[in-house]
């Protein structure tokens, strides 16, 4: 008896612990099965992928035996991971189903890279839970879906590397909670929208065929690429960007000087402007040390541009820089100099230009380290020929007549 009386404590904990389970642990919605089983139809694993393997529907309990799906309490599912995204697996084909809509509750749907086609359903506008949209690296084509402006907290939206069309919704760089948006290596066309009042950190756009001007954009932006676009006009919009870590406004028609702010960015370590019709000269103003982003894996590239004038000491200390194919005169600054043979500076690239003088220091040897190219410019190159790339071509000096004509003002073209 003592022995019966002693034990019933522990299977009353056991009864509370097994009733405790079972609501923690409820039986996936109906609707929420039909949805994944419509999901399923439109897909298939590429040969070599095994993700619906798990997908039994005679399964107890989806929520817990289903890969990529993630139930909440009361048996919805909230995440939707399709694919593994593992280096290893070629992910899945077929088409997006516009049952997902029925997924009510969710709140982050991810496709990983493979081969599915077709557009973006529409009906996930409905999906106002949602905070995160990854569909990246398939072949997802038509437009960015005009509904996705409705979701009120959505924080991340990434549609890179797919065939999409179209231009950018208006409504979308107004949602009040996005925070990243990727659009990249599509072929989205017009302009940006106007408005970009979303307080972004995070805004990609490269490669695509975006047109027009470089729209006002919020403070906040850390990250910002819209490199190999269409776009054109002055970078004045940069003007107000003082939390930029990243700049990539590569391979544009952008014109007019380059805004001093950007060299004077304490925390702007990745500034590439290479590649547009930027011209005016370098800032003279002189800047604290303590306060200078650039040192240790920092870049700068200004090549391909029409930036005029001599070289001020501003980006001496840069880690890897490229001024190649302007039109800079003069002698280049003894700070450049030191920068270069104290191993500071691992890369500096100053071939086509108008420069007249490299000053070497007495007695100073090259690191094996640093690639210099000096060629094609209004000088004999001291050193810098050997480790010029193949673009440089093979003339270590400009003709006379080109340096002379340029030192008195006449023109290039």
């Amino acid at each position: 008896m003592a022995l019966h009386c002693h034990y019933q404590p522990l299977l009353l904990l056991l009864s509370l612990f097994s009733v405790d389970s079972a609501v923690s642990s409820p039986k996936i919605s109906a609707l929420d099965l039909a949805a994944l089983s419509a999901i399923k139809d439109s897909l298939t694993d590429i040969p070599g992928s095994t993700f619906f393997s798990t997908w039994d529907f005679a399964s107890p309990d989806p929520c817990s035996s289903f890969t990529g799906v993630t139930c909440g309490f009361n048996g919805r599912v909230t995440i939707l991971s399709l694919g593994t995204g593992l280096s290893d697996s070629p992910g899945l084909a077929g088409s997006l189903s516009p049952a997902l809509s029925n997924l009510t509750l969710l709140s982050q749907l991810i496709l990983f890279p493979g081969l599915v086609t077709g557009p973006i359903p529409p009906q996930l506008g409905q999906l106002t839970a949602l905070r995160v949209i990854s569909l990246t690296n398939n072949r997802l084509t038509g437009p960015i879906p005009y509904s996705f402006s409705t979701l009120p907290f959505l924080h991340t939206l990434d549609l890179s590397s797919n065939q999409l069309s179209g231009s950018i919704p208006p409504g979308l760089t107004k949602l009040p909670s996005l925070k990243v948006l990727v659009l990249s290596s599509n072929e989205l066309t017009g302009q940006l929208p106007v408005t970009v009042s979303a307080q972004l950190l995070h805004l990609d756009l490269k490669r695509n065929r975006i047109r027009g001007p470089l729209p006002r954009l919020p403070s906040t932006v850390r990250y910002l690429s819209v490199s190999e676009n269409s776009m054109w006009g002055p970078l004045d919009a940069l003007d107000s960007l003082s939390e930029l870590v990243y700049l990539d406004v590569s391979m544009n028609q952008f014109g007019g000087p380059i805004p001093t702010s950007l060299f004077i960015n304490p925390s702007l370590a990745s500034l590439f402007l290479q590649r547009n019709n930027l011209s005016g000269g370098l800032p003279s103003i002189k800047v604290d040390p303590a306060l200078q982003s650039y040192g240790e894996g920092s870049t700068v590239d200004l090549s391909h541009n029409f930036i005029t004038g001599e070289i001020t000491p501003l980006l001496a200390g840069v880690e890897t820089l490229f001024l190649n194919n302007n039109r800079l005169v003069g002698s280049v600054p003894e700070e450049y100099i030191k920068s270069v043979y104290d191993g500071t500076t691992t890369t500096l690239y100053l071939q086509h230009n108008y420069l007249s003088g490299f000053p070497l220091p007495h007695g100073s040897t090259l690191p094996d380290t640093v690639s210099l190219c000096l060629s094609y410019n209004c000088m004999e190159p001291p050193v810098g020929i050997t480790d010029c790339p193949a673009s440089a071509g093979r003339q270590p000096s400009r003709p006379e007549s080109q340096c002379s004509v340029f030192s008195h003002g006449g023109s290039l073209e």
